[in-house]
């Protein structure tokens, strides 16, 4: 059991990884754990390539490099650099700023902040383990006071639903995303996305919940409680969110990416010794890769 809740040390790691090949090699491990599948014809057969782990087909003779079609493609600094970002980001229970990440490893503060959005990129939820159990779901805001506006009216403030998986006297799972507005179409989409239609869901009893009813046969919606009486472990755990957010980011530019990295962080706080391996992974296979257009222009911003 201490296993479980014990992070991979920095000792290990630089034992683990103690040059650029052992990073190249582990990298390799992830890219054709399945064998070689040509990007360019479908081929499955490969040959050493004329790049440092690079595979070359054996059909069309593409010469595909190591980190092709990976979030480490094109990266402008040393790959060892690369995966001390990826093991500071990951193993740092509250995460870690562009500007010492910078100081750390003598590189730019943009550069280190490019590379970390590429990391956090990777943290998306695959939607591949829905909550089955008991689950409470509420919308909640996030930014400072707007004048005039109350309730789930958001003006420059940010909507974000959150649901939560209860176990015994805590809280097991969480998601969060942001919304539009509180309407049936913005909370349905969360809910498919992450809840089983067989859950036991409870709700407060705003109208953007009812709909739902036909796709979720568990659901219950009851009435708001006085000072948030109604679902302590829920609004505790978006209490414990919006303090994450003020202490490392200050802001909420990219709420989005944010709350991903927030849920990947919580949801694996058992266990922490294959944060790092799973991380390199989802980045070697990435879902949503950043694409230059993009990165340029956040960067320019």
């Amino acid at each position: 059991m201490e296993l479980r809740f014990k992070s991979l040390s920095l000792f290990e790691f630089q034992e683990r990884y103690p040059d650029g090949d052992s990073r190249l090699s582990h990298l390799a491990d992830f890219k054709w754990a399945d064998g070689f599948n040509c990007r360019r014809c479908g081929h499955g057969r490969s040959c050493k390539g004329g790049m440092p782990r690079s595979r070359q087909c054996t059909s069309c003779r593409y010469d595909e490099s190591l980190t092709a079609g990976t979030l480490f493609h094109k990266v402008k600094f040393d790959i060892l650099k690369a995966f001390y970002i990826v093991y500071f980001v990951s193993t740092n229970k509250k995460g870690i700023t562009s500007t010492e990440l910078s100081r750390k490893f003598d590189l730019g503060q943009k550069t280190c902040w490019a590379f970390k959005r590429k990391v956090i990129k990777a943290m998306k939820s695959s939607g591949n383990y829905p909550i089955t159990g008991t689950a409470e779901v509420d919308e909640t805001v996030f930014g400072g006071q707007e004048e005039g506006i109350r309730g789930r009216k958001n003006g420059t403030k940010k909507l974000v639903v959150v649901g939560i998986e209860k176990k015994k006297k805590g809280v097991y799972r969480l998601y969060a995303w942001e919304i539009p507005k509180a309407d049936a179409a913005s909370l349905g989409g969360f809910k498919k996305g992450h809840i089983a239609t067989g859950a036991k869901v409870t709700t407060d009893q705003w109208t953007g919940y009812g709909p739902l009813a036909k796709t979720f046969e568990n659901l219950a919606g009851i009435p708001s409680g006085r000072k948030r009486s109604n679902f302590p472990e829920l609004h505790r755990a978006v209490m414990n969110l919006k303090g994450w957010l003020r202490g490392i980011h200050h802001h909420i530019g990219y709420l989005q990416d944010d709350l991903d990295e927030y849920c990947y962080r919580f949801n694996r706080s058992f266990m922490k010794e294959g944060m790092f391996d799973n991380l390199v992974k989802r980045m070697v296979h990435p879902r949503h890769v950043i694409s230059r257009t993009l990165m340029l222009k956040r960067l320019s911003q």
